[in-house]
């Protein structure tokens, strides 16, 4: 299959008749055919619920996700055992861009492997699986990835 197709819906009730400082953030989305209901809000900045998380936590999460699972799919071709992974995703919202977006977003990610890996072997596939991420590769904004790799 030379294409993915990817949809989501999205919900949001109330009023906006009060003007801009009244209405509600909080909404829904879904993307099937996954059946767990998303509950998002704005940033708290912006009014919105600190409990649910915002559009731009998202694209810091799905950066740092498809980082993972590129990763974890080159490091099991190349028959790397990878025992744990972790990753402290980071981005800010540069308002005085023009036009306002994200900044740079940087993962800082570790990685466990079985004793006896080389290091640098797994340095490699990082950037193997930076260069090969769908998620990065489709974003304006650059994602920097720093790996640290920790063997047990």
């Amino acid at each position: 299959m030379s294409s993915h197709t990817y949809a989501a819906h999205l919900r949001w009730d109330g009023s906006t008749a009060a003007g801009i400082r009244s209405y509600s953030r909080d909404h829904v989305a879904l993307a099937p055919p996954a059946a767990t209901e998303v509950a998002l809000s704005a940033d708290p900045a912006f009014r919105g619920s600190p409990e649910r998380l915002n559009p731009e936590q998202l694209v810091v999460m799905a950066a740092s996700s498809c980082q993972m699972l590129s990763f974890l799919g080159v490091a099991a071709r190349a028959g790397i055992d990878v025992l744990a992974y972790e990753d402290e995703a980071t981005s800010h919202l540069d308002l005085t861009a023009k036009p306002p977006r994200l900044g740079v977003i940087h993962l800082a990610v570790t990685v466990r492997v079985a004793a006896g890996t080389d290091a640098a072997t797994v340095q490699e596939l990082a950037e193997q699986a930076h260069r090969e991420c769908y998620i990065a590769n489709s974003l304006s904004v650059p994602v920097e990835v720093t790996t640290t790799v920790a063997a047990t």
